[in-house]
């Protein structure tokens, strides 16, 4: 039994990134199945609740689980779903039952009903801190409980690579960024109040990150879901491979928007995933699945502001 041809199955759809992914796979043609928790949260997916196919299920019923993905048959599996990277998800019980517990439940469910590839999704912090860009083959140092869960999620996408022929790869996300993203994250907060000719709180100028567009991103889900690559269980970064320093991203917002304000460092306190270099070694996913990010920051920033711009009723629910 082989998966549907034009059939494809995101967990977390609910979310920044699998919102984005499910808007991008209705445009490439296929049927899309979101697979949601009861209660779920729909205001990223409001225009476009009449084109996917809903299935409230929690991922850890391996029973329920294996029966709707049975139902399903899909070709690829995209599973986003993920607890613990927002500061005010701090339950480990609940990291484990999601990044964990759920990881192993879809990939068991997916490989026993014919699913060709399944994409799980990384972290970079499961590097922990490291003073230069990791290859995916560093050591892994993760230095919280959700960096923790995302490396053992890695591992069982890795084992079960090497057990059935299902095709599976994990990406490790940098920082991504654009339409939908969590309202409480630096981008949103810095382009919103940017609109309004002013800056939010701002930690220490040192700060770095990679940023990575959106648009980017679901292209590496679709590269890593369609190529075929002799390594089992592949792990692949997707960054821009370039540093960005929080000093530099708000000049970027500043110029782009042409904010009057200054801004003013320090006013928001540090965190302690900070650090002044974090930039990922994209060379592996460009090699084996031909995927480079190709939207400058300063692009991937006006596309967010114009975002804002032809959705006012999104800005409310952002400045909130």
């Amino acid at each position: 039994m082989t998966g549907s041809p034009d059939r494809a199955v995101v967990t977390g759809g609910t979310g920044f990134v699998g919102a984005n992914l499910a808007r991008r796979l209705l445009t490439e043609g296929f049927e899309t199945h979101l697979l949601v928790r009861p209660g779920f949260s729909s205001w990223r997916i409001e225009d476009i609740m009449g084109d996917v196919r809903i299935h409230e299920v929690q991922l850890h019923d391996r029973a329920r689980l294996a029966d709707t993905i049975k139902s399903i048959r899909p070709k690829y599996a995209f599973h986003l779903a993920v607890f613990g990277a927002y500061p005010d998800q701090r339950d480990w019980e609940q990291m484990v039952t999601t990044n964990v517990t759920s990881t192993a439940a879809m990939l068991e469910s997916c490989a026993a009903n014919g699913c060709e590839a399944f994409v799980n999704t990384g972290s970079s912090s499961e590097y922990g801190f490291k003073s230069e860009a990791p290859a995916e083959n560093a050591f892994l140092e993760p230095n919280s409980a959700y960096a923790v869960t995302k490396a053992a999620g890695t591992h069982f996408a890795q084992l079960f690579a090497n057990s059935t022929p299902m095709r599976v790869a994990t990406l490790r996300l940098y920082s991504a960024y654009g339409a939908f993203e969590e309202p409480s994250r630096l981008i949103p907060k810095l382009v919103t109040r940017g609109l309004e000719g002013a800056f939010p709180p701002l930690a220490n100028p040192d700060i770095a990150r990679d940023f990575v567009y959106i648009a980017d991103v679901c292209d590496a889900y679709l590269a890593a879901a369609r190529t075929v690559v002799d390594e089992k269980g592949a792990v692949y970064n997707v960054g821009s491979g370039t540093q960005t320093t929080l000093r530099d991203i708000v000049a970027t917002v500043r110029e782009i928007l042409r904010i009057p304000a200054e801004p003013e460092w320090g006013s928001m306190q540090a965190r302690a995933w900070d650090t002044n270099i974090w930039v990922s070694d994209s060379r592996k996913i460009a090699r084996q699945l031909n995927w480079r990010a190709s939207t400058s920051l300063e692009r991937g920033l006006t596309e967010f502001a114009d975002w804002f711009r032809s959705n006012p009723g999104m800005l409310e629910r952002y400045r909130g």
